[in-house]
Formats: structure tokens, sequence, C-alpha cells
């Protein structure tokens, strides 16, 4: 006799993952992730409360896959002028996978409707703007950071696909941006 298999909340939201990836974000449903986790849609439900409840979820959980991401990033540039500055933009070396895409796109779909994911994506960046206000030369790494987002931007919502090379070309630009920006 097989034994039943225990559904976690990470398995609902690796589903709804997957939804989003495979159909993107307008197809995220609770009767999609329902079918695509082999779950009942009042499972979904008991979990989540709402669709907004699992977007928020499911962003939630990017966030922290992101900040983990940030923080090893941050601890490996120590030796950097500006440790959080130049952890981010090692970050940004990485390739994004469909995944990552996918969730940036629900997140971007759900900005105007979705009160708690705008407060997600704005405690984020008010973390971001405190972290390069409170280290050294806070107006150069401001505009860097800048720099940094309209780069990492372009590149969650694949609007542009820069090579190996180029990536480490405009990389490398931001970080010349922290070094040579006056401080007055």
């Amino acid at each position: 006799m097989s034994r039943t298999r225990k559904i976690t909340t990470d398995d609902i939201l690796d589903a709804a993952e997957r939804v989003v990836a495979r159909l993107g974000a307008a197809a995220l449903s609770i009767d999609a992730v329902a079918q695509e986790a082999g779950v009942s849609k009042s499972r979904v439900v008991y979990d989540h409360k709402s669709k907004s409840g699992l977007l928020e979820a499911l962003i939630e959980r990017q966030i922290g896959r992101e900040q983990e991401r940030q923080e090893a990033a941050i601890k490996a540039a120590a030796g950097t002028p500006h440790p959080e500055l130049f952890g981010r933009i090692a970050g940004a070396e990485r390739t994004l996978n469909e995944v990552d895409k996918a969730v940036a796109m629900a997140v971007c779909a759900s900005m105007s409707g979705e009160q708690k994911v705008q407060e997600q994506i704005r405690d984020w960046i008010e973390a971001d703007l405190k972290a390069m206000a409170d280290g050294p030369r806070p107006k150069a790494a401001l505009m860097a950071y800048l720099a940094l987002g309209g780069f990492c931007n372009t590149e969650f919502f694949s609007f542009y696909r820069w090579d190996e090379a180029e990536k480490q070309e405009i990389l490398e630009g931001i970080r010349k941006i922290y070094m040579s920006f006056p401080e007055d």
C-alpha cells in the first residue's frame, strides 16, 4: 500500500510558480494552482484565502530568496568600497531563470491593484535605499544603485537580453559610477 504524499505550503507555491512560468501571471488562479499541485481548490483557499493571498505568499517567498542571495553577495563583497552596493552589483551577474522572470511579471501585473504587494516591494526598496545611505559615499551609492535598478529591470522583464560580455561591461560601468561620482 502506498503512502499518501503530504502536500505542503511550499508545494502549493511551487505549483503557483510553475503556473506563472508556463502560462503567465494572468493565468494565476486558485483553480490552476490546485490542478497543478494535485490538490483540491479548498486546500489552496485554506492556505492562502484568495488569489491575492496566494500572490502575496508567492512574492514574499521570492523576495525572501532574493534577500538570501543578496545577503550572501554582500558578505562576499566585504572587502569592497561599499559592500551593500557591490554585493548587489555582484548579484546582478547571475543569469535569471524563467521562474524569476515569471514572478517578476506577476509582481508587475499585480502592482496596480494589490496594496499588500505594493507594500512588500516598497519595503524592499526602502531597505535598499537605507543601505545605500548608511554606507560610505551615499550620493555615489544612490546613483549607482539607481543605474543598477534600471539594468535589473531590463533583465527581469526581458526588455533586452545582454550577452555576457556586455553584461559584465555594464556592471563594471555601474561600479565606476560609484567610484567616480562626486560627493560634494
